[in-house]
């Protein structure tokens, strides 16, 4: 093997060791939490398109309030998904003692998240401010994974999340990012 192949792999290595080393360095890990995947699954192309029109009373047969006003304008609720050529949909339950966080971090693909019990805050590493996001149990937060954001149980009590993510097929569901460092806690 010639030198120069040598002194290439070399370098290689030692560019890759830096870069591993770094991402280690400045990554936001979880603390006080635990997580339990329930299924993930790759689903083939397909696009859902679904409206729900205005629906009407049983009782007496009408249409009522909202439904009244925009049953002419518009349906009440839709929703569209789209998928090319495949997507992985992957579910897990998160539980977050008191004092949990999940670190600063990033999704490949949008992540639907329910608060199942307690209270959870998001931060999001776009927001100057560091203004919270809470969301109660029953409540949802949905990240659409163009940005960095962070998950803390701030209360007395655990707080569990039940997670959907929407993946490129085989993609990792969390990328650990550094603390965008406007964030004081």
């Amino acid at each position: 093997m010639s030198k120069i192949r040598i002194l290439t792999r070399v370098l290689v290595g030692a560019a890759l060791a830096a870069a591993i080393s770094t991402g280690l360095v400045w990554a936001t890990p979880s603390s006080l939490s635990q997580s339990t995947l329930i299924g993930r699954a790759t689903f083939r192309s397909f696009k859902v398109e679904r409206k729900q029109a205005a629906v009407k009373d049983p009782v007496n047969g009408r249409l009522s309030g909202e439904a009244e006003r925009t049953r002419r304008r518009r349906p009440i609720w839709e929703v569209e998904v789209e998928a090319r050529p495949a997507l992985d949909i992957a579910t897990q339950t998160i539980t977050f003692q008191p004092g949990g966080q999940s670190g600063w971090h990033s999704h490949p693909g949008p992540v639907f998240i329910s608060v199942v019990s307690g209270t959870m805050t998001f931060y999001e590493s776009d927001d100057p401010d560091c203004q919270p996001i809470v969301r109660n149990a029953g409540e949802g937060y949905v990240d659409v994974g163009k940005h960095a954001h962070l998950a803390r149980n701030e209360t007395g009590a655990p707080a569990t999340n039940v997670v959907t993510y929407l993946v490129p097929p085989g993609a990792a569901l969390r990328i650990d990012q550094p603390d965008p460092g406007h964030c004081f806690f």
